[in-house]
């Protein structure tokens, strides 16, 4: 826990702090000292301005291009650079051994040179021995090739490196002899003398490199003492004649004797000469024997012992350091060549590690140029700053150390930085301290120099004046203050990285300045934006004309009714389309071309994109009619002078009417609907059908309210809220237009500052237009505020309607967001409800208590910036977090569901690692997702969650799926969510707030201390009370969808006895049987030769097998006379099943006795069962092996080990089209046995069952690709067998999916509390690294629901086992909601419409001129269908509603077709599909929206 600390205070906020540098003690001491002096030129560089002020940027542009330039080659360098290892001298005794290279020849070559025995000692000292105490090997990390090689290195290894030979030659102390070469044989001059010298060479073999690594690895092993012995032993004086020979690169255990023999014999001598040092060594204390070698202090034997004595005559730290240095004798001699011109290359022994914790790394060469420009810039726009004289004093010292922790950021960066979203090195993160710094002197600079012209012209607006000299100045001053509190506020994380600051920035301007959506990425923002900007600058142009026109009393100039009926019919169409791009790009006009296909996973995605595309187009084709049609009617009611005439009155009507029409929709309604109306009520006032029901049976049923709040909010959206603006606008235009140069006024100052009379106009009506299409459930409030506040409260303060109502939407929007933060921390601090989760919970609640104040202030400032309030390591303490988009995660992080179609086959059969619980119980969350994409958007708009708007967050409590819903973006008619999935079988803290969001609250009868209890249909006080101090609600208690019922049976329990392992058997070959006959190739089996000469044994009447797989207990037809299986046992029991079979056939084929059928089936049946017992890997009867070999074939292998099974590799199709399926169908009819136990003794029952299982259901492993796309496609029932193997567990369940209508909570949580959890939860994993998993953060708080909150995090901040992709729903996929509504009013739709209505009128024309006819006869008949009364609804769907469609799941397989494949039909050449096909495939699917990753 200290060392934790230290870190956490070192790396994380000291290097805050300084802008990444800090003391590491794991570094080298090179990394710590350039680290230091890096920082402190940094630092002491803006100093010298007065003196070098013209070639300060200069300067810092030329070293940042040096560093960057070199890092960036370096690492070039390591990716497809070379290895060059040395041939280094070996330490032994033995004149007969020699270090022997893959490529040498084993005797010692002329042409090499012996190694000083002193230049070896230092080469094999690795980067942490030199950067601990070698101040010469630190300034010879690079060295030239014609400079001695004996320095300092790191071992590095590259996977895309050559490795060289290793060939160590024999040394002694003596004059080298005359056979040796001289330096100018070929090899590099020695710049120390002719004993000290090296060769280089250069593999192709990285394998044989590994080899040598082991071997020299295995030569230094050993403890530290005999590690020391061995290097002194080896340090011996040499006989002259020792001649070398060769060595093996294996070592035997006698060389490791006589190894120790050498260490123990050199014990005496090693004490002798450490008795001999004298002064001088100590004196020489941190210099190392091969450094004095390279200075010249080592010439002969006598220095040569004194540099010996030097070794054993060392400070403890370098006594570690040196043992360190022996531990590592074995690692080669490598480095790499650094070519700086073409033939001149520098020695380069540092590692990419090493360099990593030198310098950050920047990939690109993009990212080199970036950093380089923003040093550059940091630096211009710093040195500006101080020669402006913004800085006196202490504050100059202070500026210049913002500008080099900037500076410094760009070289070594702070990881994992305060603001960072993720784990690991951020190389986003890096940018965010210069361009923030840039940003700030840049509106210093532009306020100063606008705060001393006059060109800026202030306004005032209630009361207060922008832009004037003292304002500008102020700001000034903040943005200074905020400038030199950089240090403190990126410890803190009060900044985003860049491209969440760009994001939200963007996507703050489009919600509160123009009106639109939330976005879902950076691009999402720039695009939603530039459109809106763009209509803006469309509208803009009619409108200023409009208003420079002449206006009279009665008079509405026709110019200005255009800008109005563009502005409301653009408003309208931008309020329809999502804010992604993508959604829009991929609609593919080639869309008609896409195969029928139903079921495969992935044609199944193409069918749920086909889906996708035909709502995107009948939405545009819908707008296409849409809004000319509102344009025209827009049109012409403005120029009737309607919004001036009847002034003020219509005012008034309108801000009425809209009060009254939104207070019954958007309150009284919702609460007369909720579980707890008010929370004074016990039970909804009004109820849906399935309130009173324990099970849902069937899809919820649309009910009265709920087609009066469709209808109310189709009236307020697209009449009143219209009207209004529609109103405001023509008011505020005529003001105009009156008053055009009237000075002094507010307004004219106002929309002079905006460039235009009319921009501001143009702006407000298209915001306003386009919140009441998307989210009119709150404008009723802003509203009715508006109108009675500037109306009749402060009459004086307000401005024009328009810019009142324009001004209060956005402060409206951070008064809602204020209001759920202060919600969340009373609520989360309450002190009768504080559940502390740790000693700091209990340890900060009291020091909260005086911080209130300032916790009001951070709560204000939060929602002012939408940045969340996080209680800091889950306690009663919040601070402010740094800006979050509504979407809140940068990543978008989903799901990757591990099967077989992912994994390796050898990784599927030894590990399977989507074994797991979680990763198979995400296919469920997948489902539900695909559910909500058809249901949710038509569910919000029918009222069924209660209100809602952007940024919602609900959590869908079943029976075992429990999943939040985070709605992102909610446009008119669409809706974009994610769902996280939270685990089955969840922790304690996990159950107890399901148990707190799923228990009722009416029985509760308590009062304070005593229980009088409650009035009937009444909460008691304490639930009333209880139920106000939460953060979240209870919205409904029977939301239906559709999904599936689980049931798990343990495998074990149903196998335990022998009878049943039995029962289980013979439902095995009876499916084996089953499958043969039902084969079509069942003809060609029997003629196939192969087959034919395999099973001739089998009819020999003595032919017995007696394989040990089969056993008395389990095998009914097994013969205790032949200790075995015999075909006469095997038809006593089988052949009236086998005849049967066969009968059911349309060609059936001879099935006596001895006939290839019967033989076939048996040889099918002894394979199977045999296949059974190899799969089990035990011939015992105890069960576990039993279970392992069943699941082993259930899942698929088979392992076919006996030679007289091999002829089953004749045809694959045995395998996989009998056998296989037998196996899991027999599972299914075991099951089945346990309901009716003697109904499958009849033939024909056995034979329907079997047959209605195989169109009904599928039967698979849950890791085959086919199960995940039954799933999605709504197979009605699903059959598996589980292997868990979990917490110790290991055990077999048999998994039943059922498809029905499952029965949701809907629980509404409060959006800051989810916000402000998940903000806590990510600061403390990835900045504090609080990896506790039973930390106090996520202990549950029944209040706040903090466990389910902080678990459904992103991995690995949190653990769900499932998070969906951005996923869109369309109003036009729910069929009830099209009901009330109609079908979209497109050309299409308008064409069918009018054909349809010709021929019902020719056909009523020919009923009435006949006699007895009449008009419904008449239409009905052909087979044609009565079209709906409503004009708008859409035809095809009508039609296809009214026409009962087949489940795509429910289509009969082709005779012998096993539905394990599960695609239908897919044809290369398909027929066309008209509009009724797309209409009703997309209407019957049940994925009718799109994801979007």
């Amino acid at each position: 826990m200290g060392s934790q600390a230290l870190q956490i205070l070192r790396q994380g906020v000291w290097a805050s702090l300084t802008g990444g540098w800090y003391v590491d003690p794991h570094q080298s001491t090179f990394s710590n000292c350039f680290h230091l002096y890096l920082w402190i030129f940094l630092l002491a560089f803006p100093f010298l301005l007065l003196v070098v002020a013209g070639v300060y940027c200069a300067v810092i542009a030329a070293f940042f291009t040096a560093i960057k330039a070199v890092n960036f080659r370096l690492h070039a360098m390591f990716d497809l650079g070379e290895i060059v290892e040395k041939r280094r001298a070996s330490f032994t005794t033995d004149p007969n051994r020699v270090e022997e290279g893959e490529e040498g020849s084993g005797a010692h070559d002329g042409s090499q040179r012996s190694e000083s025995l002193f230049e070896d000692s230092s080469d094999e000292d690795d980067g942490s021995d030199m950067s601990a105490g070698s101040s010469l090997g630190s300034q010879r990390r690079f060295s030239s090739d014609d400079e001695d090689d004996d320095e300092d290195d790191d071992s590095s290894s590259s996977t895309s490196c050559y490795s060289p030979d290793l060939t160590n030659t024999g040394i002694t102390s003596q004059p080298v002899p005359p056979h040796l070469p001289s330096p100018g044989e070929g090899e590099e001059p020695d710049t120390v003398g002719p004993s000290h010298s090296c060769s280089a060479q250069r593999s192709a073999s990285t394998a044989s490199a590994k080899t040598h690594a082991r071997v020299l690895s295995m030569d230094g092993a050993g403890g530290g003492s005999n590690n020391t012995g061995t290097l002194a032993s080896t340090m011996l004086p040499l006989p002259l004649s020792s001649a070398p020979a060769p060595r093996p690169l294996t070592i035997s255990k006698s060389d490791l004797e006589a190894r120790t023999v050498h260490s123990e014999g050199f014990s005496r001598a090693h004490h002798r000469l450490d008795s001999l040092g004298g002064s001088w060594a100590g004196n020489q204390t941190g210099w190392r024997a091969g450094e004095l070698l390279e200075e010249g202090a080592v010439g002969g034997g006598e220095e040569r012992t004194d540099s010996f004595l030097i070794i054993h005559h060392e400070s403890p730290h370098e006594s570690q350091e040196n043992t360190l240095m022996i531990e590592e004798k074995a690692k080669p001699k490598q480095y790499y060549r650094f070519w700086v011109l073409p033939g001149k290359w520098l020695r380069v022994r540092y590692d990419r590690l090493a360099l990593l914790a030198l310098l950050d790394r920047n990939r690109r060469v993009g990212e080199n140029v970036f950093s380089v420009v923003l040093a550059s810039l940091v630096a211009f726009l710093g040195f500006l700053l101080l020669f402006q004289g913004f800085f006196r004093d202490i504050w100059v010292f202070q500026f210049c150390l913002v500008i080099a922790s900037c500076q410094y950021s760009l070289l070594k960066s702070v990881q994992p930085d305060a603001a960072s979203p993720m784990h690991g090195h951020n190389w986003i993160i890096v940018y965010s301290r210069p361009v923030y710094f840039c940003l700030c002197c840049v509106l210093i600079s532009v306020f100063d120099l606008v705060g001393h012209s006059d060109s800026m012209r202030p306004f005032t607006l209630y009361g207060v004046t922008f832009f004037s000299t003292h304002f500008l100045l102020c700001a000034r001053d903040m943005l200074i203050v905020f400038t030199l509190c950089f240090p403190i506020i990126f410890l803190f994380g009060l900044l985003p990285q860049v491209n969440t600051f760009l994001m939200c920035l963007l996507e703050q301007v489009d919600m509160h300045i123009f009106g639109g959506t939330a976005t879902t990425s950076p691009l999402s923002s720039v695009y939603s934006l530039l459109r809106s900007i763009v209509v803006a600058a469309l509208v803009y142009g009619f409108c200023l004309g409009a208003i420079n026109a002449p206006w009279g009393e009665a008079h509405v100039p026709v110019l200005f009714s255009v800008f109005c009926g563009l502005l409301l019919a653009l408003s309208y169409h931008l309020s329809r389309q999502s804010s992604d791009p993508t959604i829009l790009w991929s609609a593919s006009p080639h869309i008609h071309d896409f195969p029928v296909i139903l079921l495969h996973h992935q044609l199944c995605d193409r069918h749920l994109m086909f889906c996708f595309f035909f709502f995107i187009k009948e939405t545009l084709h819908s707008d296409l009619v849409m809004c000319p049609l509102m344009a025209i009617i827009t049109f012409a009611i403005s120029a009737s002078t309607v919004f001036i005439a009847l002034q003020p009155a219509l005012s008034f009507v309108l801000y009425i009417l809209a009060g009254v029409v939104g207070f019954t929709t958007h309150y009284l309604l919702p609460q007369l609907r909720k579980q707890l109306p008010w929370f004074c009520l016990a039970h909804p006032v009004l109820r849906s059908r399935e309130y009173s029901q324990f099970e849902v049976r069937d899809a919820a049923q649309l009910m009265w309210f709920e087609k009066l709040y469709a209808w109310l909010q189709c009236v307020e959206k697209y009449f009143i809220y219209p009207a209004v603006v529609l109103n405001s606008l023509t008011t505020e235009a005529h003001t105009v237009s009156q008053n055009p140069d009237k000075p002094g006024t507010v307004i004219t100052s106002f929309i002079c500052f905006f460039s235009g009379r009319a921009l501001f106009i143009s702006v407000a009506g298209m915001k306003l237009l386009r919140t009441s299409f998307c989210v009119p459930s709150q404008q009723y409030v802003t509203l009715c505020f508006t109108a009675l506040f500037f109306q009749f409260d402060y009459p004086r303060f307000s401005q024009t309607f328009l810019l009142d109502y324009y001004c209060m939407s956005i402060l409206f929007s951070k008064l809602w967001d204020l209001l759920y933060k202060l919600r969340f921390v009373l609520t989360y601090i309450a002190p009768w409800q504080i559940t502390w989760g740790s000693a700091f919970h209990a340890f900060a609640q009291p020091f909260a208590v005086p911080h209130s104040a300032m916790l009001f202030v951070q709560a204000v400032f939060s929602a002012l910036f939408c940045t969340p309030l996080n209680p800091v390591l889950g306690s009663a303490v919040f601070v402010t977090s740094y800006t979050r988009p509504v979407k809140f995660w940068e990543r978008d992080y989903n799901t990757k569901r591990v099967d077989h179609s992912n994994t390796r086959l050898a990784t599927q059969l030894d590990r399977n690692p989507g074994a797991d619980d979680n990763n198979l119980n995400s296919i469920f969350y997948e489902h539900l997702t695909r559910s909500l994409q058809h249901s949710l958007c038509g569910d919000l708009l029918l009222g069924r969650w209660g209100n809602y708007s952007t940024g919602d967050c609900f959590i869908l409590a079943s029976d075992y799926l429990n999943a939040l819903v985070h709605i992102i973006e909610i446009g008119n008619g669409l809706v974009t969510f994610q769902l996280r999935g939270l685990e089955f079988r969840g922790t304690y803290c996990q159950q107890r707030e399901v148990e707190a969001i799923t228990e009722g609250v009416e029985e509760d009868e308590g009062c304070c201390c005593c229980e009088p209890g409650h009035l009937p249909h009444m909460l008691s006080f304490n639930a009333a009370f209880g139920q106000r101090w939460l953060a979240w609600e209870v919205a409904a208690t029977k939301y239906v969808l559709e999904g599936y019922s689980i049931s798990d049976n343990n495998a074990a329990s149903m196998l335990q006895v022998f009878d049943l392992r039995k029962i289980l058997i013979t439902y095995y070959v009876k499916s084996i049987i089953y499958y043969v006959t039902r084969s079509p190739k069942l003809e060609e089996w029997l003629a196939n030769e192969t087959v034919q000469e395999a099973l001739r044994p089998c009819l020999s009447p003595s032919y017995m097998d007696s394989d040990p797989t089969f056993n008395l207990n389990i095998d009914e037809d097994y013969d205790h006379r032949a200790s075995g299986i015999t075909p006469s046992s095997f038809c006593l029991v089988y052949l009236e099943w086998i005849k049967y079979c066969n009968s059911r056939r349309q060609t059936p084929v001879e099935s006596e006795k001895d006939s290839p059928l019967v033989t076939l089936c048996f040889g099918l049946c002894i394979l199977g069962r045999r296949a059974l017992g190899t799969a089990s890997h035990s011939m015992s009867a105890s069960l576990e092996p039993f279970l392992y070999g069943l699941h082993a074939l259930f899942k698929g292998d088979f392992r076919i080990t006996s030679p007289r099974d091999e002829w089953v590799f004749a045809d694959m199709d045995l395998l996989n089209r009998v056998v296989a399926p037998g196996v899991r169908m027999s599972l299914k009819l075991h099951q089945d046995h346990f309901t009716s136990p003697d109904e499958y003794e009849d033939p024909v029952v056995l034979y329907d069952a079997i047959t209605a299982n195989e169109e009904k259901m599928l039967i698979s492993h849950e890791g085959d690709p086919v199960w995940r796309s039954a799933i999605l496609a709504n197979m009605p029932s699903l059959l598996a067998l589980r292997h868990v193997m979990d917490d110790g567990s290991d055990e077999y369940k048999i998994i039943m999916l059922n498809k029905r209508f499952l029965s949701f909570r809907v629980i509404k949580v409060n959006r800051e509390c989810v916000r402000g959890l998940w903000a806590g939860q990510q600061q403390e994993l990835v900045f504090l690294r609080n990896r506790n998993p039973e930390r106090g953060s996520i202990q549950n708080a029944k209040q706040a629901l903090r466990n389910m909150i902080n678990s459904s995090c992103d991995q690995p901040i949190g653990y769900p086992i499932y998070v969906s992709p951005l996923t869109t729903s369309f109003a036009g996929a729910h069929v009830q909601l099209r009901s009330v509504w109609g079908g979209p009013i497109s050309p299409h739709n308008i064409y069918t419409w009018f054909i349809s209505s010709w021929d019902r009128l020719q056909k009523g024309c020919g009923a009435g001129c006949n006699s007895g006819g009449n008009i419904e006869d008449s239409d009905c008949g052909g087979g044609s269908t009565s079209i709906s009364n409503n004009p708008a609804a859409h035809p095809p769907q009508n039609t296809a509603s009214s026409i009962p469609q087949p489940h795509p799941t429910t289509v009969q397989p082709l005779m012998g077709k096993t539905h394990a494949s599960l695609v239908l039909l897919m044809y290369h050449h398909p027929p066309p599909i008209n509009k009724a096909m797309m209409c009703a495939g997309c209407k019957f699917h049940s994925s009718l929206a799109f994801s979007r990753d």
